[in-house]
C-alpha cells in the first residue's frame, strides 16, 4: 500500500517515465519553419507597347501597371487559358496585323477584351473576341441579321477591329490613345484631350475602366511574351492547336437546316455551330453564305448537300459585271441578297476602304441591286 503514491506520480507525469510529448505551441525558430514558397514577381525596369515607351518612372504609371500585372500573373487558371487559346488564335491575328502593316502588340488587345473567347458577351452588349458594340460593328461592316451576327465571326471581326484601330491611330497619332478610344469611344477621348490640354494617355484623367485598360493590355503582353519568367511553361501544356478548317461559299435556293449542312460537311450540328459562332438559330435562309467547315469535309460538299435533299448548292460564282459599264472598261459589281461590303471586298480582292472611296460610301451599308464600281 505504501508504494501507491509513487505509482500515481508515474501515471500522471508520463514525461518522468520517458514518454514523448507534443512540441510546444507558438512560434518556432526560423530554421525549423518551411521556407516561403510563393515567388515574388516584379515589373521589368522598362516596358513598351506598340513601339511607344511606357513612362514607368512616373509613380502612378508604375503603380497602375503593377496592379494589373500582379492581378494577372498570379491568376494561374487565367494565364494558362490565355496561353492555350493564344496558340490557336494568335497566328491568324498576327497574319492580319502584318498584312495591314500594324504593330504586332495589338493582338494583346483581344486578350484584354475577351480572353480570346469566341462567344464573349458583355453587359453593355459588346460581342465576340474583339467586343464590338452593335453600332461600331455596323460601321465597320459587321452584319447582324436574323440568322447571323458577324461580331462573333473571328476572321471578319479581326479585320474590322484592325480597320477601326487604324482609324483611331490616324485620329490621335498614338497607339495608347487609340486603344483608350477603342475602350470608351473616340468622342470621349477627343473631348478629354481638348478639355485637359494633354494628348498623352498616361497623363489623362479618363473613366476608371479606361485608365486601367491599356495597363491590362500591357500586363497581358509582359506575361505572354515571356511566360517562363513567371513560372508558366507552355512546353508542358497541352496547347490548343489552330483548327483545320476551310471557308466555302454556298448558294442556297431555299432555307436549309444547319443539321443538313453539317451532314454535308461531315461533322455534327454542334461542331458546325462552334466553327461558325456568328450563326444564329438553326436555319440558313436562301441566298449566298460563307461558312467554315472541317477541311476534310470541304471536298465535294455541294454534291453531298444536294444528295441529302437539303437544298441545291453551287460553288462561288464570279462577280456579276454590269455590261453597260463593262464596255467602258469600268468594272461594276451588283449587290445580291446576303452580301455585305466586307464579303464583296474579299470576293473582288480589294479593301473595304477602296470600295467606299470608289463609290462615295460613308458607311458599310449596301443594298440588294446596288452597283459598286471596283
Amino acid at each position: 500500500m505504501k508504494f501507491w503514491p509513487f505509482v500515481l506520480v508515474l501515471l500522471l507525469a508520463p514525461g518522468l517515465a520517458g514518454a514523448q510529448t507534443e512540441p510546444a505551441a507558438g512560434p518556432q525558430p526560423a530554421e525549423t519553419r518551411p521556407p516561403y514558397q510563393v515567388p515574388l514577381f516584379e515589373l521589368p525596369e522598362q516596358a513598351s507597347l506598340c513601339g511607344e515607351r511606357v513612362p514607368l518612372e512616373r509613380r502612378h504609371v508604375y503603380e497602375m501597371l503593377d496592379r494589373e500585372f500582379q492581378l494577372s500573373v498570379y491568376d494561374h487558371a487565367q494565364v494558362v487559358m490565355w496561353l492555350k487559346r493564344a496558340n490557336r488564335y494568335f497566328p491568324a491575328i498576327e497574319q492580319e496585323l502584318k498584312a495591314a502593316g500594324l504593330p504586332d502588340d495589338l493582338k494583346y488587345l483581344a486578350v484584354a477584351e475577351s480572353a480570346l473567347k469566341l462567344y464573349a458577351y458583355s453587359k453593355a452588349g459588346a460581342a465576340g473576341v474583339w467586343q464590338f458594340i452593335r453600332a461600331t460593328g455596323r460601321r465597320y461592316g459587321l452584319d447582324r441579321s436574323s440568322h447571323q451576327d458577324e461580331r462573333f465571326d473571328f476572321d471578319e471581326a479581326t479585320r474590322a477591329a484592325l480597320r477601326y484601330l487604324k482609324d483611331l491611330h490616324a485620329m490621335f497619332g498614338k497607339w495608347s490613345l487609340a486603344m483608350a478610344a477603342y475602350n470608351c469611344g473616340e468622342e470621349r477621348v477627343r473631348r478629354e484631350v481638348e478639355d485637359q490640354g494633354v494628348a498623352d494617355y498616361y497623363l489623362l484623367d479618363l473613366p476608371q475602366e479606361t485608365e486601367r485598360y491599356v495597363f491590362r493590355i500591357l500586363a497581358a503582353k509582359l506575361i505572354l511574351e515571356n511566360p517562363k519568367a513567371y513560372g508558366y511553361d507552355p512546353a508542358r501544356m497541352r496547347l490548343y492547336e489552330p483548327l483545320e478548317v476551310e471557308t466555302i461559299e454556298i448558294r442556297l435556293k431555299r432555307a436549309t437546316h444547319l443539321r443538313l449542312i453539317a451532314e454535308a460537311a461531315e461533322c455534327c450540328f454542334k461542331e458546325l455551330k462552334d466553327l461558325n459562332p456568328s450563326l444564329r438559330g438553326k436555319y440558313l435562309p436562301a441566298g449566298t453564305h460563307r461558312i467554315r467547315v472541317p477541311a476534310a469535309g470541304a471536298k465535294n460538299f455541294e454534291r453531298r448537300l444536294a444528295d441529302l435533299g437539303g437544298s441545291a448548292a453551287a460553288p462561288a460564282r464570279p462577280p456579276r459585271i454590269e455590261s453597260s459599264r463593262a464596255e467602258s472598261g469600268e468594272r461594276v459589281y451588283v449587290v445580291e441578297k446576303g452580301d455585305t461590303l466586307s464579303h464583296v471586298a474579299e470576293r473582288l480582292n480589294v479593301s473595304v476602304e477602296h470600295l467606299q472611296r470608289k463609290n462615295g460610301l460613308k458607311s458599310s451599308v449596301i443594298r440588294v441591286g446596288q452597283k459598286l464600281a471596283y
